[in-house]
């Protein structure tokens, strides 16, 4: 028999509501008892920094992480400026939003040189580092799967994600490991180790086969190939105990009922997460 697991790390990754303004999110956790949500910039700008905090406090719902820093590759000195400028907002929205953790989609190259679009991310992550200890924020670098790299992201494996994360304390900067994009490499368990006391976050959803979409296509956790429950444990014995975010890009689910997919999630939890 499967050991189940308890719901109550659970944290609702906005995005997997996708049709669900940051009210109606942060209402369906409420009513569903998931304790934490993860927010996403885009929802906030939508009604406004201190509204969306005045809901998930009035609330009582944990903020596990704020979506997205990064983006830093760049053709021209002016244009990095802008995203480190964006940076320090999101910062400030994630102090605010009463979470201590910034995730970073770190950004494909402007050109063909994918060498020197990697320095840029070393070199924005270095730039924005103090201002984030300032305001009591971590840096959480996501490693993205390598189908990303011409579009969203050159930081692919999570050993990129490590060489950078270890320029700076663990208390300061570290890793996202979410389970979509670091499933498939060889390397997977050795770097996850290796990560060890600087792990800031856990994703979770599954690697459907045939893959219906590049990006809309993940899917609920039991659906695909991954196995979630390893990944977990090996996250676990990194010292990894904070929530699980189920993040899930899939436009059928979003078409779904909100609520219908929420209570979905707390089952497909306890038997794969």
């Amino acid at each position: 028999m499967k050991k189940l697991q308890s719901i109550e790390r659970i944290s609702l990754n906005q995005i997997t509501t996708g049709n669900w303004n940051l009210q109606q999110a942060v209402d369906g956790c409420v009513r569903q008892e998931i304790p934490s949500i993860a927010i996403w910039r885009h929802r906030v700008e939508e009604i406004g920094l201190k509204k969306s905090k005045q809901i998930v406090q009035n609330a009582g719902l944990q903020v596990s992480s704020l979506c997205r820093g990064g983006m830093f590759p760049a053709a021209t000195e002016i244009e990095r400026q802008k995203r480190m400028d964006d940076n320090k907002r999101a910062i400030e929205e994630a102090a605010e939003l009463g979470t201590d953790t910034l995730v970073l989609v770190c950004g494909p190259a402007p050109d063909k040189d994918i060498t020197e679009a990697r320095k840029m991310v070393a070199d924005g992550i270095e730039q924005i580092v103090p201002f984030a200890i300032e305001h009591g924020i971590k840096i959480g670098i996501e490693a993205l799967h390598p189908m990303y790299a011409a579009e969203r992201s050159v930081i692919v494996t999570l050993n990129e994600a490590n060489t950078i994360a270890e320029s700076f304390q663990p208390e300061h900067v570290g890793v996202i490991v979410d389970v979509f994009h670091v499933w498939w490499d060889p390397d997977l368990y050795n770097q996850i180790a290796r990560a060890k006391g600087r792990i800031l976050g856990f994703h979770v959803s599954d690697w459907i086969v045939p893959t219906p979409d590049l990006l809309m296509g993940r899917g609920m956790m039991g659906d695909g190939v991954i196995d979630i429950r390893k990944i977990r444990n090996a996250v676990e014995n990194a010292e990894y105990t904070g929530p699980i975010e189920v993040e899930i890009f899939n436009e059928t689910i979003w078409n779904r009922p909100g609520d219908e997919v929420l209570i979905e999630i707390k089952s497909r939890f306890l038997e794969y997460v």
